[in-house]
């Protein structure tokens, strides 16, 4: 069998010469090019199995290259992976639709790199094109557990439809990696990408926010204009100002709003996705939020779980932030023992995703052996301990057996003892314990059920 040939298309010579080099090291024949004239000489002359491509040329960036090879026929001769060092989530969309097989980042992964040419080597050997999503595999939610996988196709399900979205859950759960990834797959995905954090707008400054101004000095658009054509992502609604939320409620009405100063309508041309904790939903009535803005944003809810509920998903969440935290902060490689893992698999995560991200970047800039080990994870873990977490919450293997035993019990205890409305009857035969037993339970574990009974 043949070696494949690999067409290398950079404006750096240093690039251009150690990729060529790297490559035939692993048994493929290599052309280079140094910018799209000389890559359509080289296409004319010979069709290579695979084109790295590099985003940003000279004379005409990859983008416009990768856009005329797929004119023709609607897809590329060959496999294409893009490269880029200045890459936006945009940019990788676009060439994905166009056609790319892939998006890598510089600097260079070497490893991630010849993983990335052999996947795309074996697709066309095998006339298969998974690349062709529409989305390029790193913004999607990572997890292949049955719970993200169902969340996945269910955001994959409500992408294409304009229809306003409600991402619920947990903070650090990864609400806005799903709004991105909503945005990524529909059809508005070359549009903007804009985020409003709900708690930085006040209600005297929510008009210019939303809407913009126009005075002399000319026009100043606010979030409703900025993101026209694509999504409006509101980042914790239920901390956006009431006459803010009916701001955005008009505009959602007339799909129109005005500019401050100004007297002519703009039009609102924009997808809301917007995020909130759990309580959001059960805040009807009590002043916090409108219930036409409830009623307007909830016709498509997704409930993203906290990690502590797809647990099994933990150990390629560490490999993911780990490979990504190598290549975008250059920190040097690190791997997590079976141990540091299992450990890790059963912590409660109270922070969910982001807590684990912080911790694999607070393991991998303090550095260390390369294997991390379970007594390091247990240091770690003792020291973010977090005190004042509910107990489904906390991190019960870090404690003693009797003492995690008395923590669960006295926790289990005070909140079937406020279901029961204080009631130790009531509670007696919920719990399955005769009463006697459980008064001495009660006060054995420090449970005021008098207090609790008043409160």
């Amino acid at each position: 069998m043949s070696a494949a040939r690999i067409l290398v298309v950079d404006d750096e010579s240093e690039i251009r010469g150690l990729l060529k080099e790297i490559l035939a090291d692993e048994g493929y024949e290599v052309d280079v090019a140094a910018d799209a004239a000389e890559a359509r000489a080289i296409l004319a002359e010979h069709e290579p199995d695979l084109v790295l491509l590099d985003i940003w040329m000279p004379d005409s960036d990859g983008i416009t290259l990768l856009r005329e090879w797929a004119q023709p026929s609607g897809s590329t001769p060959c496999p294409v992976v893009m490269m880029s060092g200045h890459g936006t989530v945009e940019t990788a969309v676009e060439a994905t639709r166009l056609g790319a097989f892939d998006f890598v980042e510089k600097p260079l992964s070497l490893a991630k790199l010849l993983r990335t040419v052999e996947r795309a080597l074996d697709s066309a050997r095998n006339k298969r094109q998974p690349g062709r999503t529409l989305v390029p595999p790193f913004l999607a939610p990572i997890g292949r557990s049955r719970v993200m996988h169902a969340l996945r196709e269910q955001a994959q399900q409500v992408a294409p439809h304009d229809t306003p979205v409600l991402i619920v859950g947990e903070p650090g759960t990864g609400r806005e990696a799903f709004a991105r990834y909503i945005h990524s797959l529909s059809p508005r995905a070359s549009g903007p990408f804009v985020q409003l954090i709900a708690t930085g707008v006040s209600d005297e400054g929510a008009a210019t926010v939303l809407h913009g101004a126009e005075d002399a000095s000319g026009v100043h658009p606010g979030v409703f204009e900025q993101a026209a054509g694509g999504v409006l992502f509101i980042n914790g609604i239920e901390d956006l100002p009431l006459r803010a939320q009916g701001m955005v409620m008009a505009a959602l009405e007339a799909q129109s709003f005005t500019r401050v100063g100004g007297a002519t309508p703009v039009q609102a041309n924009v997808r809301i996705i917007a995020s909130a904790t759990s309580r959001f939903l059960n805040a009807e009535g009590n002043g916090e939020v409108r219930a036409d803005l409830l009623s307007r944003l909830n016709v498509i809810t997704l409930h993203v779980p906290p990690l502590r509920e797809y647990a099994q998903d933990v150990p390629d969440l560490l490999r993911h932030y780990v490979d990504r935290l190598v290549d975008e902060q250059q920190l040097p490689f690190r791997r997590f023992g079976v141990a540091a893992q299992n450990r890790l698999r059963n912590y409660p995560w109270p922070g969910n995703v982001r807590e684990l991200k912080n911790l694999v970047q607070r393991l991998l800039i303090l550095g260390g052996e390369e294997e991390i080990k379970l007594e390091e994870i247990e240091r770690e873990l003792a020291t973010h301990a977090p005190t004042n977490e509910p107990l489904v919450k906390q991190d019960l293997l870090a404690l003693p057996l009797r003492e995690a035993r008395e923590h669960f019990e006295r926790a289990y205890l005070q909140q079937q003892l406020i279901l029961c409305n204080g009631k130790v009857g009531q509670l007696a035969k919920r719990v399955g314990m005769e009463r006697t037993h459980l008064y001495r339970k009660l006060r054995s574990l420090g449970v005021d059920f008098r207090q609790l009974a008043e409160d």
